[in-house]
């Protein structure tokens, strides 16, 4: 099979997309979500048993992803190569979960490397494996938002409060709005199709806030576990 390939472009320096992939304190500004093991998950990705070629800005990351990084005319295109199945159905029944992951996160790495080059993240992840993921975008109000095409700015009452920003990406499975009101930060509402193994699909959303305060970012999570719990069941 051809395996899937993700693809960012965005207007910032060779040399910027590679320190995002190869320095610890960069990539905690988009890889995944905090957790309490996201220092050991970033090690043994990025830094174990890894192939890098710092020349040619090519890395092969544990378990055999491969990310690419390449000048362009209007910024740096970074491409990430996804690994072949591996014959284990165990692990090869999460691979397209996998994928829509790295979708979300090369994503947040496009977000950084345009607005918070530096500055401090904390996330809120929510999921559910019984709900699809454009249904957590309807009930959400923002299935009018999501059909508006990528870079367009938006205003909506989401989680109740007013929220303005734009479109980040769209893609078959996910849509990402930048939120002004957290930092300015970054909302990627993700998932999976309903399939044989997941008749009902599945749902994520990761909420990446920047330089929030206590009070401020104690309220984002407050609102949203008390509608994602409201709302998702």
């Amino acid at each position: 099979m051809n395996t899937p390939e993700i693809e960012i472009t965005v207007d910032t320096t060779v040399d910027a997309a590679w320190q995002a992939l190869r320095d610890t304190e960069t990539l905690r500004r988009w890889h995944g979500w905090d957790t309490d093991e996201i220092t050991e998950e970033i090690q043994s990705i990025y830094f174990t048993d890894v192939t890098v070629d710092d020349q040619r800005r090519v890395l092969v990351a544990n378990g055999g992803d491969r990310f690419e990084v390449h000048p362009q005319p209007d910024g740096v295109r970074v491409t990430l190569t996804r690994a072949p199945l591996s014959g284990n159905p165990e692990w090869d029944a999460y691979y397209d979960d996998i994928t829509e992951g790295w979708t979300s996160f090369l994503q947040q790495l496009r977000f950084i490397l345009s607005h918070h080059t530096s500055g401090t993240r904390r996330t809120l992840f929510f999921s559910n494996q019984h709900i699809h993921s454009s249904t957590v975008v309807d009930r959400l109000g923002l299935t009018g938002v999501a059909a508006t095409p990528a870079g367009s700015p938006y205003t909506a009452t989401v989680v109740g409060g007013r929220t303005t920003g734009n479109v980040w990406f769209r893609s078959t499975h996910q849509l990402g709005l930048t939120i002004d009101a957290w930092g300015p930060g970054l909302l990627v509402l993700a998932g999976n199709a309903p399939s044989q193994t997941n008749p009902a699909g599945s749902a994520t959303a990761i909420l990446n806030t920047y330089n929030l305060d206590d009070t401020a970012f104690g309220q984002v999570s407050e609102q949203w576990s008390a509608w994602w719990a409201k709302h998702t069941h």
